[in-house]
């Protein structure tokens, strides 16, 4: 079977215990995890043979993150080292009205000074079927952003399926740069495209015709994105399939979810979920991207499997605490067919 890349950050997260606050706390949970490398590990728990690339500091903390990688079944052969520290981020988690609230404390992190040539991509690319990157990579700064266009151009040379989640993060882009420009030439590589309506908007100036984002709800309509994803493929003429994330944000507590796939032709729409009691959404994103890629990889001629396996993995997700998505195939394929139960199995 041909491996997946992924390539981005992977983060020390931090957390206080429960639902307390920042202000609240004397103690911190800890957690690895990052988009990228959230997506490796949903993928290496599927069984798909997966690299994670990236460069971490060589010192403690860089070892723990690494040991997470590969106590998950994540290759970690290709991960260059320099650089003084490991990313870090803190997670307020929010309940009912509170929503959760994130502290970035990335600045000059390994991978931030990562530059163009560290990386031997023909190597890493070597016996490769799809590479992922994800718009939080080119974010962090202009180096980072060099080396994940060097990364999708010697992809795409190599004719490697290319998928982005477009994750806009406000907080990141802060580097003099319009994400317009750098999100634009990325994407016009890749044959995958991720989105929700934030993204699309706050990227390339997308909107979904007749809906407010600021306002939607938990009223999210299916239909109301396909102009999206038509405006996205005619922006990027590479695209195969433009995909979208639907959540409804009823509270911090609960949001229905759900998703939509394009292909040109087609609009398919999965099952919408009610998550009633959410546990964990950070991540949720990025195992409805491991999800996906699994499914169109499994499934590569029935796109409507492929996206409902995407969306009941990252359901899912929403009950585990931590970035990473840890269920099985089979638990998400009971939740396909039907069975939200919860019942213990004995």
């Amino acid at each position: 079977m041909s491996k997946v890349v992924t390539f981005g950050e992977i983060m020390l997260r931090l957390s206080p215990p429960g639902f307390l606050r920042f202000s609240q706390t004397n103690s911190f949970d800890v957690v690895y995890g990052g988009g990228e490398s959230n997506v490796a590990v949903s993928l290496a728990n599927y069984g798909i043979p997966v690299d994670f690339v990236t460069r971490l500091p060589k010192n403690d903390i860089g070892d723990c993150a690494l040991m997470e990688l590969r106590k998950r079944n994540v290759n970690t052969q290709n991960i260059i080292f320099g650089g003084d520290r490991l990313g870090i981020y803190f997670l307020e988690t929010g309940a009912v009205s509170r929503g959760s609230k994130v502290v970035y404390d990335r600045a000059y992190s390994a991978i931030s000074e990562i530059k163009p040539g560290m990386i031997d991509w023909d190597k890493v690319f070597d016996g490769t079927e799809w590479f992922h990157w994800t718009g939080i990579t080119p974010a962090i700064s202009q180096s980072a952003a060099d080396v994940c266009l060097e990364a999708v151009k010697i992809a795409s040379a190599k004719g490697i399926s290319i998928s982005t989640d477009l994750n806009y993060r406000a907080k990141l882009w802060n580097y003099g740069v319009e994400p317009e420009v750098i999100m634009t030439e990325l994407t016009s590589y890749c044959d995958i495209i991720l989105g929700n309506e934030e993204d699309a908007e706050k990227h390339f100036g997308i909107k979904p015709e007749g809906l407010d984002i600021t306002t939607q709800g938990h009223d999210v309509k299916a239909e109301s994105f396909l102009s999206v994803c038509q405006q996205m493929m005619k922006k990027f003429p590479k695209a195969k399939k433009v995909i979208t994330t639907l959540r409804g944000s009823i509270s911090a507590s609960h949001n229905t979810w759900a998703g939509v796939l394009y292909d040109g032709e087609t609009m398919f729409q999965s099952p919408q979920y009610q998550i009633t009691d959410i546990v964990d959404r950070v991540g949720g994103g990025d195992s409805f991207m491991g999800g996906l890629i699994y499914g169109l990889l499994t499934y590569p001629k029935d796109d409507q499997n492929a996206l409902n396996f995407a969306v009941a993995a990252s359901c899912l997700k929403h009950t585990i605490k931590g970035d990473a998505n840890l269920v099985t195939i089979d638990e998400v394929q009971k939740l396909m067919g039907g069975d939200a139960s919860g019942r213990v199995a004995r």
